[in-house]
């Protein structure tokens, strides 16, 4: 094993989780990336396992792959992006460990990142959501988890997989303040609450799916039974299930969007509380932010609070046409006009 497998295994197996306490969704994910550098390197520059290395880097080596990533796999900027970031933090990793690596992480840094066009926060109205949550049939325990599902994502404004690492022992419902733990990015734990409908929801899903487990349970809270076992719910299996409700609502409902995705739930969460006055530093404590900023797209987003905003100053300042005090003053029309 040469170099920079080496600087690879230590950098997966010992720095991301041990130093920098990174959780394993992240450290896949860097995993992911490099292992499609390597495939890149194999595949399209036909060097094999051997002769890959630090010294044939170079800054054209990375920019050819990044656009490789764009032409041939058609990635988006952002994933791009997320790539390129990847690996500026490994050489960064590797500089630090060997300085004859430095020249190589410094050209790294100078590539730019490809500039991304403002993301539209995609979100349901109240009739659209209330139409999507209608659509499956609670009368099949398919359609109640699905049902339970939507429902605790929209009232804990919770990220897919968040939702789908719960456990059973992490919805307290049982209690004068019923609450869900939801583990967010980089293992961190936070606490929302659950309101009484979906409470109802979480005691008739336990009742079925949990029968007789223990409130201490570390069963998965959300799974499908193949071949007769119980298996971890999958991101896949949710992004169909609710595109399948979407298109169902959609003939019901002319404000559901075309493409029904999970995440739409968590953003009409977030844009509903904003409406109605919490604070966007709230907004983000509950979302599980770490960066404040990145609340602000639901204040941007809102076109209805825009709407009644602009509303207000209109019905303020009233309907009444200023007097045209240019009217028969012929000087004063040039000197508007830029003439005189």
């Amino acid at each position: 094993m040469n170099d920079f497998f080496k600087t690879v295994r230590d950098y997966l197996n010992e720095y991301l989780p041990k130093q920098k306490c990174l959780s394993a969704n992240t450290i896949k994910s860097h995993k992911n990336a490099l292992n499609m550098f390597v495939s890149y390197l194999r595949d399209v520059k036909c060097l094999s396992i051997e002769a890959i290395s630090f010294e044939i880097m170079d800054k054209q080596m990375i920019l050819d792959f990044l656009q490789w990533l764009e032409d041939t796999r058609s990635s988006s900027k952002s994933s791009r992006n997320q790539r390129l970031s990847i690996i500026r933090c490994f050489l960064d990793y590797a500089g630090k460990a060997d300085c004859t690596r430095v020249a190589l992480e410094l050209d790294v840094k100078e590539i730019p990142r490809a500039r991304q066009s403002k993301k539209i926060v995609s979100y349901l109205s109240d009739e659209a959501l209330r139409v999507l949550l209608e659509q499956p049939d609670i009368k099949r325990l398919n359609g109640q988890r699905d049902c339970f599902f939507m429902t605790l994502m929209y009232d804990t404004a919770a990220r897919v997989s968040e939702i789908l690492d719960m456990r059973v022992c992490d919805v307290k419902i049982n209690t004068a303040h019923p609450i869900a733990y939801l583990r967010g990015k980089g293992d961190k734990l936070r606490s929302v609450p659950i309101m009484p409908k979906t409470v109802l929801h979480c005691k008739g899903y336990l009742n079925k799916f949990h029968q007789g487990a223990d409130s201490a349970s570390t069963d998965y809270l959300f799974y499908s039974i193949i071949h007769g076992e119980r298996k971890p719910l999958t991101p896949q299996a949710v992004e169909i299930f609710m595109r399948k409700y979407g298109e169902k609502a959609r003939a019901d409902c002319e404000e559901i969007p075309e493409r029904v995705h999970p995440h739409q739930l968590r953003h009409t969460k977030a844009i509903h509380m904003y409406r109605k006055g919490t604070p966007l530093v709230l907004v983000g404590e509950y979302l599980g932010h770490v960066n404040p900023a990145t609340t602000k797209v639901y204040a941007y987003a809102d076109s209805e609070m825009k709407r009644r905003a602009l509303a207000k100053v209109d019905e303020h300042l009233g309907h009444t046409q200023a007097d045209a005090i240019w009217e028969n003053d012929e000087d004063m029309i040039l000197r508007l006009c830029g003439l005189k």
